[in-house]
């Protein structure tokens, strides 16, 4: 239930917008009825990360807050910054912080994770995470003006920007979480390692018991030691077509 009324709600949410429930304590996320909308990968990647109690948290990429919001309903984080580099996604979430009433524990910036200087005048976070564009900006024709496109595409940041900013912005041992694919996890701990981020513990995501992983889940430690567990596999759906049990009891209907 939401902790605001109607007439709040008309002032708050425009008409091609919807307000989704996350089932999650009673949190809710404002999202374009038609554009870019959170997928199963955000929902994994906050579910992934290990996010202590009075800890602070910085999410990259984080379009309408997706991240940050599940966040702010599974964990006892002290503050969750969201930092996103499209303007109308961070006016989308900062409403979203007024219909959910979590102003004293949330905030979103809109800033570019290249601009160095913007990172270092930011707190640093004892756990960063990222849902970063996951295509390199070669494949396929791109709009460099389409949403869509910015979220998906390596436009406007790379990999290694992303894990150049998440050093930045981390505390000494401070813990890294990304959503990627799996076709790119060589570079991933190829840029990990160069930016003395170290790998610690990986996840497979596999759409079924049949099929190759889509989705992979890394942790990563600022000045880590050279150690990493593999984790067993997650499968989103079972053999018979339906979620799985572990998916079920992510998304909180089990």
């Amino acid at each position: 239930m939401l902790n605001i009324n109607e007439d709040e709600i008309k002032k708050i949410v425009n008409e091609d917008e919807s307000i989704d429930d996350l089932q999650l304590g009673g949190i809710h996320l404002i999202q374009k009825k038609d554009g870019f909308r959170f997928g199963v990968d955000a929902v994994l990647l906050a579910n992934f990360a290990n996010v202590k109690n009075n800890s602070r948290v910085i999410d990259m990429c984080t379009g309408t807050g997706i991240v940050p919001f599940v966040l702010a309903g599974k964990t006892k984080a002290l503050s969750i910054t969201g930092l996103e580099v499209q303007e109308e996604m961070v006016e989308m979430a900062n409403r979203s912080i007024k219909i959910n009433r979590l102003g004293d524990r949330m905030d979103f910036i809109c800033g570019d994770l290249t601009d160095l200087q913007l990172l270092k005048s930011i707190k640093k976070a004892d756990v960063v995470t990222v849902n970063p564009p996951y295509k390199l900006a070669s494949s396929g024709i791109i709009n460099p003006s389409d949403k869509t496109a910015i979220a998906r595409h390596e436009i406007l940041c790379t990999l290694e920007d992303v894990i150049i900013a998440a050093r930045v912005l981390l505390k000494d041992n401070g813990r890294f979480y990304m959503v990627h694919r799996p076709e790119r996890l060589a570079d991933i701990f190829g840029l990990m390692r160069k930016h003395r981020i170290e790998p610690k513990r990986v996840r497979m995501v596999h759409p079924n018991t049949t099929r190759e992983p889509n989705i992979v889940l890394v942790e990563g430690q600022r000045d880590g030691g050279k150690f990493m567990r593999w984790e067993a596999p997650l499968y989103v759906y079972n053999d018979n077509g339906q979620y799985s049990d572990e998916i079920e009891k992510i998304y909180g209907r089990r």
